[in-house]
């Protein structure tokens, strides 16, 4: 079992930043890939950026390549979202998931980020 645990969100001004983490604990051995995902209010959840744990290879979404960026701390079991030149369309509920080597994915309860206008 893995758990995910975000932090970092917040009210920000638009054009300002924020740095979103995601903690991971317990059985993270076979961590193969994390991800941020995010949830705007009446839509669906959608992909923002993701990094794999060995590799370190990265992809995003268009809606945030060149302001966001995605890194690890292969040490804290720890991964980072980088937020630059907020927009008030990235309000939305930031989930952080896993991938397993075993096929198992695991989601964080979220953080919220309101960017106001």
């Amino acid at each position: 079992q893995v758990r995910l645990v975000e932090s970092g969100g917040g009210l920000v001004q638009a054009g300002g930043s924020l740095r979103l983490s995601c903690a991971a604990s317990g059985r993270t051995f076979g961590m193969y890939a994390m991800a941020w995902f995010r949830q705007a209010p009446g839509k669906e959840r959608e992909f923002v950026a993701r990094i794999t744990w060995s590799g370190g290879d990265t992809d995003y979404a268009d809606s945030v390549k060149g302001r966001f960026t995605i890194s690890s701390d292969k040490a804290k079991n720890t991964v980072y979202l980088q937020m630059n030149s907020l927009k008030p369309e990235d309000t939305a509920v930031y989930y952080c998931r896993g991938w397993m080597t075993s096929g198992s994915v695991y989601w964080g309860q979220g953080t919220q980020v309101t960017v106001s206008s």
